[in-house]
């Protein structure tokens, strides 16, 4: 029996020294933490079910503010955490963040991100109002505090989303991993009744293919069938037997392309309604001056002058013009696309080529239609517009756009 005391003190004395090594932010709950240099005391706190994080909160509904402590271990010593709302889905892009890391001097700063894409991120206003935040760091915890103000009165429900990051650059902070703990780091938050909920797999899908659908018809539209018909209309009218072929193709390709180019805008404007607090201004306003120069651009048909009216060499101005502003806004308004939706490079790589080679086509074109024109002008010594086509410009149909 004597002999046996010691052993069992041994073994006591293992487990106790065993115990002290864990991290406090992996053996607490939220229910055991407390704040010695704020002295603050919040109503709620919740175990966030992923990335060893816990959320702590008060709000007072009267001026719909919202105070939280959130807290957690960054992925490595120099990282940095975050705490997000996001007010139109569940997941990272549209999430409105707190994110708190160690600046250049070595001292805790918060700062606020309007999380767009998954491209790099640029310090900016969020959706609500932080009246004040702040942030510390001891024993390879990070704790970030804030007082906001939420826009919308009475709404107590609210999509929260975490992170963790392993590193900061220039002032930045850099991507986190893509393990399952960080993809699932989100949730919805009750804030009266002190209640988080995991969000369900894939709950951001319906918002992501709304927004893969808008991309996919603006492509097809603007930045595709609008340069095709183009294409037609300035150098296959040249040919006597594509007369008058080319004319309904080329109506074809153009009003085919303003339907799903309308459907594309549409699908944008809704999207624009559910995305409160994000804006993507250029984007936007792009997309509205194409929507107006197509639709005028369409209407030329009824408005368009016989082909011996005074007024014809004025309207071919005004439809060319038109014709080429589209082509030029479309193209780039595909490009800003790419950059707000982030898909896989061979999307963006696959549009580039295709549209090369429509550019290497139309060049190619260009200098026939120069030929056959200039041939054409030995033998009659009409004018050498490479545009006019057939019989001089004066075949059975004029062209819609150039």
């Amino acid at each position: 029996m004597a002999a046996s005391r010691p052993t069992l003190a041994s073994l006591l004395f293992l487990l106790l020294a065993v115990v002290s090594l864990i991290s406090p932010s992996q053996s607490a709950t939220c229910t055991s933490q407390t704040f010695t240099t704020t002295n603050k005391l919040y109503s709620f706190c919740n175990d966030l079910p992923s990335l060893n994080s816990y959320l702590h909160w008060s709000y007072d509904p009267t001026r719909s503010e919202l105070s939280v402590a959130f807290i957690a271990a960054p992925a490595r010593p120099d990282g940095w955490i975050s705490w997000a709302i996001n007010p139109t889905s569940t997941g990272m892009v549209g999430s409105q963040a707190l994110i708190a890391f160690k600046d250049s001097n070595g001292g805790m700063t918060v700062k606020t991100y309007n999380v767009t894409s998954y491209g790099p991120l640029t310090e900016s206003k969020v959706w609500y109002e932080v009246r004040n935040s702040s942030a510390e760091s001891s024993g390879g915890v990070m704790r970030l505090f804030a007082t906001v103000v939420l826009p919308q009165m009475g709404k107590t429900t609210l999509n929260q989303v975490w992170q963790v990051g392993p590193s900061v650059t220039g002032g930045v902070p850099d991507k986190h991993e893509f393990q399952p703990a960080n993809l699932n780091s989100k949730g919805s938050l009750d804030l009266l009744r002190g209640q988080s909920t995991v969000a369900p797999a894939g709950g951001g899908n319906s918002r992501a293919n709304k927004r893969n659908i808008h991309g996919i018809l603006n492509v097809v539209s603007w930045g595709i069938m609008f340069p095709v018909g183009i294409i037609i209309a300035r150098y296959v009218r040249v040919f006597p037997s594509a007369d008058p072929s080319w004319f309904y193709l080329h109506i074809f390709c153009q009003v085919s392309a303003y339907a799903i180019g309308v459907a594309g805008w549409g699908t944008g404007l809704k999207l624009g309604s559910e995305s409160k607090g994000i804006t993507y201004s250029t984007h936007r306003s792009i997309g509205i001056a194409l929507f107006t120069l197509a639709t005028v651009q369409i209407f030329a048909l009824l408005l368009r002058p016989k082909k011996d009216h005074k007024y014809r060499f004025y309207w071919n101005i005004y439809h060319h013009g038109f014709g080429y502003g589209i082509l030029i806004l479309g193209i780039i308004n595909v490009f800003k696309g790419f950059d707000i939706l982030q898909p896989q490079n061979k999307w963006k790589n696959a549009y580039i080529v295709l549209i090369s080679v429509l550019g290497i086509i139309a060049l190619l074109l260009e200098a026939i239609t120069w030929i056959i024109v200039l041939r054409r002008k030995k033998k009659s010594g009409n004018s050498t517009k490479p545009y006019e086509g057939f019989n001089n410009g004066h075949s059975r149909q004029e062209p819609l756009a150039p």
